[in-house]
């Protein structure tokens, strides 16, 4: 079966990778930042702000598979900050439903002015 890319909005040219691809049942959302879809600007300059357009972000790679984030079986979340933890917390529990996915979160070094990163792995039925 085929690997098919998702790209519900432009990932930018220079960047070798598809927001998402999908292959069979299997849709792997590649890390998603706070940019704004159209415009690239990043949103927001709290973690809460941007983790709320980081899983718009997220949502909508998952959409083009067809999928929900219901569908999602695994979330990584990436910071730059340990003290980010609870007000990324917060804002990510404010997109997930019971039974609530499997979750990682580690500390990294993202681009100037980005404060968190997330990525997804969903299975369909």
């Amino acid at each position: 079966m085929p690997r098919t890319a998702l790209t519900p909005f432009s990932a930018p040219s220079d960047v070798p990778i598809s927001p998402g691809v999908r292959k069979g049942g299997i849709v792997q959302v590649a890390g998603q930042v706070a940019f704004h879809p159209e415009t690239g600007a990043v949103v927001g300059s709290t973690v809460a702000e941007q983790t709320e357009q980081t899983m718009r972000n997220v949502l909508a790679v998952l959409a083009e598979a067809g999928a929900t984030e219901a569908d999602v079986v695994m979330f990584r979340v990436y910071l730059t900050d340990t003290a980010h933890f609870a007000e990324m917390n917060d804002t990510y529990a404010r997109f997930i439903s019971d039974p609530r996915p499997a979750r990682t979160t580690v500390y990294v070094g993202l681009p100037e002015g980005l404060l968190v990163e997330i990525d997804a792995l969903a299975v369909l039925d």
